[in-house]
């Protein structure tokens, strides 16, 4: 499985304009382009996932994640927030990178966790986050991906 396979060149922002975790989260779910009404239940359904826990994983990056049957396949989208947002990550620092994943309730492929697991397994590389902060281009975000 390869990752860069689940990302679109417009669902990528280098510059999400957030400054706190409900914009970044928006910002995110813009970047899907998916009808309003979507959108908005998304939102919501990401706000209720941070309720029960951040997402932040640690080192500045989160992967906020939700099903929602509003969305009939696997979307990815990647923001990062240069200045940094408060995010209540596990290791409290500021968040730079965001990795949103959503997913229908029910997806033939079944790839919602595998895709979670391979995320967050890429997060924890040790370099990953200094080699996303110096990132210019989404086409560098797809060359990181494929190393």
């Amino acid at each position: 499985m390869r990752l860069r396979d689940f990302f679109s060149p417009d669902a990528i922002s280098l510059d999400l304009g957030a400054q706190t975790k409900v914009e970044a989260i928006s910002a995110l779910v813009d970047l899907l382009r998916v009808p309003a009404e979507a959108g908005d239940t998304l939102r919501k359904l990401l706000d209720r996932r941070e309720q029960l826990g951040s997402t932040g994983v640690g080192r500045g990056i989160a992967i906020p994640h939700c099903r929602a049957v509003v969305i009939p396949q696997l979307r990815l989208a990647f923001g990062r927030a240069p200045a940094g947002i408060p995010y209540d990550a596990i290791d409290g620092l500021p968040v730079h990178d965001l990795f949103l994943i959503v997913a229908p309730p029910v997806e033939v492929s079944n790839l919602y966790l595998p895709v979670l697991g391979r995320l967050a397994q890429f997060a924890g590389g040790e370099d990953v986050p200094d080699r996303l902060a110096a990132l210019k281009t989404p086409d560098d975000f797809f060359k990181m991906l494929d190393e």
